[in-house]
């Protein structure tokens, strides 16, 4: 059954805990919504072909990637998830919904629901507020977002306008990562040695590897466009271990929006999402073709980031689309392959200024004893594992009460960016910990790498304020300093540089149990995460909602 079977009852935990902490009221309904809007999502097993290779993925509905959720700002959408694929748990989250009062939708397993059993169906409440623009839903249990997951499309309420002009055609850009072995026998196997997960065998864009991948070019994705008629993108990056640079040969892109938020427009030749991120970006169809065909064709191209490749291995091959023009005769074949680049972020808000709790998080990929009569292919003989502030995180099962101390900072200071760290941290330690944190609280989170790779740092239930960043070791008495508060990027994964750091700031409005962890699969698996409890306010329409009568047990 893989890692979700080995943990029965652990939500039943967090029930306990909520009724502990949260302290419940009668809890008024939500807001009336815009409107209701109902999906059907079957996820069962499904045969397809890559790279010359056909095995049996996960899939919704029969599709990879799997259907798209279209709403408008404010809409409530239902999802019945049925779960048909074979002997396998599955739960479903909503990247970037906030879902107000509502973490019994959020889905990741064994934190706010058990899963979904085989033969099972559970109703998922999405409720959307302020978002709008690109989000996204994917499995979250196990490495099953590798195939199971899909794009939402949130537009503006109706007799709102975008703020830009409205393009002619949106198009979902879902980059992606592609295994020949089954997916949770990859899992398992890097779980078995206590080693490194196996790297994909390609990279994606919207399912298929794209031209340069063996028996792949038929397949290649293709985007059609008229001369002088601007798109808009919804890129997503729903990699499992993988930060993509992205470009489109010939044309410039401009950046309008992140994470279901807008930005002040800005335009750029690259740009590189990391994993869990979406961006929506403008691409005017703006080369006039010569009648010849020659220049009617050009290359979408997605590359891996990856600032570690020297010591630990990834999936370095490039994936590519086309854009093609539709009012000139054909073309023997696409040209100017992009080379993308990185870039910055901007666009106006109201920042919390005044912090009720300081966090300094210490990112760590380290190691846990391999076990008696045991032999791991991990550093030193013992088994990988990833911690923060040198915590690998376990789901619940008991000792509730020792859930509530996650440490605000490191167990020790030095500098961070060393080599080497300390001996005694090279073994991290095991543990339930999590922060609890009062209605209305502002939280600085300052996460510090010791890696000396990228971390997606995702958080449920919020998005934040990205205030600072930079390389080296966080000054807490010169760094703030350099904070910006007057425009930061409003997102829900922030990119913790290598050998650096990023700080984020939120308000704790949204009562329930919030996930927080790396959005590498791997890295989640081995413990890199926490979880907040938002504790609830004083009003009605400050208190977590009751618990649906149809959860899942364990």
């Amino acid at each position: 059954m893989g890692f979700a079977a080995k943990m029965p009852a652990a939500c039943l935990c967090w029930l306990l805990l909520l009724s502990m902490v949260l302290a419940f009221g009668v809890a008024a309904s939500p807001a009336q919504a815009s409107r209701n809007t109902h999906y059907d999502f079957v996820i069962k097993e499904t045969k397809v072909t890559r790279l010359c290779h056909e095995k049996t993925i996960l899939a919704v509905n029969g599709q990879f990637p799997g259907p798209t959720i279209y709403a408008r700002k404010g809409d409530v959408v239902v999802v019945n998830v049925y779960n048909q694929g074979s002997s396998k748990n599955i739960t479903l989250h909503w990247h970037g919904v906030d879902q107000p009062r509502n973490p019994w939708s959020d889905g990741p397993e064994y934190i706010t629901q058990c899963p979904i059993k085989p033969g099972a169906n559970l109703t998922y409440r999405i409720i959307f507020t302020e978002e709008e623009g690109t989000l996204w839903w994917h499995a979250h249990s196990d490495f099953d977002r590798a195939t199971v997951h899909g794009a939402i499309v949130v537009h503006p309420k109706r007799g709102s306008v975008y703020p830009y002009p409205r393009p002619h055609k949106e198009v979902p850009i879902i980059l992606g990562e592609w295994w020949n072995a089954d997916v949770e026998q990859v899992l398992l196997e890097g779980q078995r040695t206590g080693g490194d997960v196996n790297v994909s065998d390609a990279n994606t864009i919207n399912g298929q590897p794209g031209d340069y991948a063996p028996c792949s070019k038929n397949d290649t994705f293709r985007m059609l466009v008229e001369h002088g008629k601007t798109y808009l993108l919804r890129i997503i990056n729903a990699g499992l271990a993988n930060d993509m640079f992205f470009a489109v040969a010939g044309h410039r892109l401009t950046v309008v929006g992140t994470d279901g938020r807008y930005l002040k427009p800005f335009t750029v030749d690259h740009i590189m999402i990391s994993s869990g991120q979406t961006m929506n970006i403008l691409l005017e169809a703006n080369h006039a073709t010569n009648g010849s065909g020659d220049n009617s064709r050009y290359y979408m191209a997605a590359s891996p980031f990856f600032a570690n490749a020297r010591l630990l291995p990834y999936d370095d091959k490039n994936t590519t689309a086309i854009l093609e023009y539709t009012d000139a005769p054909p073309s023997t074949g696409p040209h100017r392959l992009p080379r993308p680049a990185g870039f910055t972020k901007e666009h106006s808000i109201d920042v919390p200024v005044e912090v009720g709790k300081h966090m300094l998080m210490m990112i760590s990929v380290n190691t846990l004893p391999c076990g008696a009569n045991k032999t791991c292919n991990g550093p030193r003989g013992d088994r990988l594992a990833a911690s923060l502030n040198n915590v690998s995180f376990v789901a619940p099962t008991v000792d509730i009460l020792d859930a509530l101390d996650f440490p605000n900072k490191p167990p020790l200071f030095f500098n961070f960016t060393a080599p080497k760290s300390p001996q005694e941290l090279q073994l991290t330690m095991q543990g339930t910990k999590v922060k609890v944190v009062e209605y209305g609280t502002v939280v600085e989170v300052v996460f510090q790498d010791l890696t000396g790779e990228s971390h997606p740092m995702h958080l449920h239930g919020f998005s934040f304020y990205v205030v600072g960043r930079g390389f080296g070791n966080f000054d807490k008495d010169k760094d703030p300093a350099t904070y910006n508060l007057v425009d930061p990027p409003y997102q829900n994964t922030v990119s913790v540089p290598p050998s650096g750091w990023a700080a984020m700031r939120f308000r704790a409005i949204n009562p329930g149990v919030w996930f927080m962890h790396c959005h590498f699969d791997h890295h989640t698996v081995w413990g890199m995460n926490t979880v907040f409890i938002v504790k609830n306010g004083k009003t009605p329409d400050a208190q977590m909602m009751p618990r649906p009568p149809n959860m899942p047990k364990c």
